[in-house]
């Protein structure tokens, strides 16, 4: 008996390891572009996994000039979104493959006026999200968004 649970468990953990060994480094897959802007840290803008991404945090940053768009909350989410947009379509995703995103917002006042167009990229089945005030955010953004999807 105990040896059958020994060769049940050994035998799941080999389809496991098996499962996320595809790749020589594990099945990882980095993900870039200048499609969007170019990580500011030691980060990935984006990792694959399997069928699941995961996307580093997008501040308003406008890839052609590595600066923060201006005007606030609109135009900055405006450029979040183009910036994950441009992340995901590298890797073969879009955003309808989005099942999880962190919003983090300087000022959650402009949780309104975010919302108004955050909806409109995803208003057919958006994905589970949270919002949290943050009161700085990287190169004074006034918004952050990161974001994992799946295929």
């Amino acid at each position: 008996m105990i040896l059958r649970f020994i060769a049940t468990v050994m035998a799941g953990a080999l389809l496991v390891l098996a499962a996320g060994c595809g790749a020589p480094d594990g099945g990882r897959r980095i993900i870039a572009t200048d499609q969007a802007p170019a990580a500011i840290g030691p980060y990935s803008q984006a990792v694959e996994v399997g069928n699941t991404l995961y996307l580093a945090g997008q501040i308003g940053l406008d890839p052609a000039t590595g600066r923060l768009v201006m005007g606030g909350i609109e135009p900055e989410t405006r450029q979040v979104m183009a910036n994950l947009q441009a992340v995901l379509a590298a890797a073969g995703y879009d955003l309808a493959d989005v099942v999880q995103a962190q919003v983090y917002m300087a000022d959650l006042a402009e949780y309104d006026a975010f919302n108004a167009i955050y909806a409109g990229y995803f208003s057919d089945d958006p994905p589970a999200r949270a919002v949290i005030e943050a009161p700085r955010l990287p190169r004074n953004a006034v918004v952050e968004i990161l974001a994992v999807a799946v295929r």
